[in-house]
């Protein structure tokens, strides 16, 4: 840091310092001014002259009034303004009180806003120029009348032209601190966001791949020693579901790898396209799906289709693990307006345990009765149909069952967005 800031600095943390700092050397130029006369025998020449004592006293009211001039502005200017006036009135010759009432109305002109600036300005100039026309002892066109005019309106000025750089200064110190907060909340929000897709994903892929590892364990040991073919093929289904799991597992996982990573996944995120083999998985477990589809043609932003296919993906595994083993499941994909609806149906057979998992919105049992747990797959669900702006219903039916139905936006925001362009 140079020494003129640090000068700065220590001055701005010493604003009373200041304040008397300035009274002093306005004190001092007002004194140095009053001994010096420019109208000499000969005209315009310098000689020197003893100031009466009236002169010395307003000079000193004046300095000493400056030093509260950032407490009490308005008062300052009327202490000092009084005593230039009570000098223009009765100095002969004039000593230079008037310097000390610039002083204060550049003070408040630089704090004060500029409206009040200029009715302070006005009143101070008319004041003290019309006292210094018509009652003083000189002329009312001399030059120390036009000068007391002219200084105050530079103090006005100058004071008000401070204010406006200070505003502006401050404007731009706050649009640049408005504009890190914005970027800091908008990247913790971007990572939030992030984080919480990764989990429902997780959540998905554990929840779904385990269910039907679960099932087909369960199968294979109930039918080792009877059936060794069925439980062979209930192991390789157990093989196979791990395996997926781990593949889906990978590819999460690699989502929070840097992007120049050269292990990051590149497959596609699953969709409605894969409908069919993710019913097929649940087949094999054991659980009869029917699918009905009238969606033909349609073409689905990617957020919306994965969030489709998580969405059957959880309201099938709940089904399987709570519904019982003879339940069925009624999965209809269908294009309805500008909305895709996903209704997923299970009658609560068996156990009549339902599809609740114990999120605590909407879940329950096959004939309403409540279910234990701690699961998070139908907050999950919400989340994701939340996310791509749709609305999600969740419920025991009537007679024993549950329902899912979400409705989703064919078009996301962002092509929404892009349309409107295309149309200006």
């Amino acid at each position: 840091m140079s020494t003129l800031a640090r000068a700065r600095c220590t001055l701005g943390a010493h604003p009373s310092a200041l304040d008397t700092a300035l009274a002093t050397a306005v004190l001092v130029c007002m004194l140095a001014g009053s001994f010096v006369d420019p109208h000499g025998p000969e005209g315009v020449s310098w000689e020197l002259r003893t100031p009466d004592a009236l002169s010395l006293a307003l000079m000193a009211v004046g300095a000493a009034a400056l030093a509260f001039r950032r407490r009490e502005p308005m008062a300052v200017l009327a202490v000092t303004g009084c005593a230039s006036v009570v000098e223009s009135v009765t100095g002969e010759p004039r000593a230079p009180v008037v310097m000390c009432a610039v002083v204060a109305l550049f003070t408040v002109a630089a704090s004060a806003d500029r409206t009040t600036t200029w009715r302070v300005g006005l009143l101070t100039m008319t004041v003290l120029t019309g006292a210094a026309m018509l009652a003083g002892p000189l002329p009312w066109y001399a030059q120390e009348n036009l000068a007391v005019f002219a200084w105050t309106g530079i103090g006005a000025t100058a004071g008000d032209a401070v204010r406006s750089h200070r505003a502006f200064v401050q404007a731009i110190r706050d649009r640049a601190e408005k504009a890190e907060r914005t970027r800091e909340e908008e990247a913790r929000r971007r990572v939030a966001e992030e984080r919480l897709r990764i989990a429902r994903d997780l959540h998905d892929v554990v929840a779904h791949h385990i269910a039907l590892v679960n099932v087909q364990a369960g199968v294979a040991s109930h039918v080792m020693d009877k059936r060794p073919d069925q439980a062979k093929e209930a192991l390789a289904h157990v093989r196979q579901a791990s395996r997926s799991a781990l593949d889906e597992l990978r590819a999460t996982v690699g989502l929070l790898r840097q992007s120049g990573d050269p292990e990051a996944p590149t497959e596609p995120a699953p969709g409605l396209a894969r409908l069919g083999e993710l019913v097929g998985t649940f087949h094999h477990a054991g659980l009869h799906v029917e699918v009905a589809r009238a969606d033909q043609g349609t073409e689905l932003p990617a957020a919306v289709d994965l969030a489709a296919y998580r969405i059957i993906q959880e309201a099938l595994t709940n089904v399987r693990k709570h519904a019982g083993e003879r339940a069925k499941a009624e999965v209809s994909v269908v294009r309805v307006g500008p909305n895709i609806e996903v209704t997923v149906l299970d009658d609560g057979t068996g156990d009549g345990t339902g599809t609740g998992d114990g999120t605590g919105d909407g879940t329950g049992t096959g004939d309403g009765a409540p279910v234990d747990g701690g699961g998070h797959g139908l907050l999950g669900m919400r989340e994701r149909v939340t996310a791509v702006r749709g609305t999600l219903t969740t419920g025991p039916r009537y007679g024993g069952g549950f329902r899912v139905h979400a409705i989703l936006p064919v078009r996301s925001r962002t092509d929404a967005a892009d349309a409107v362009e295309d149309l200006v």
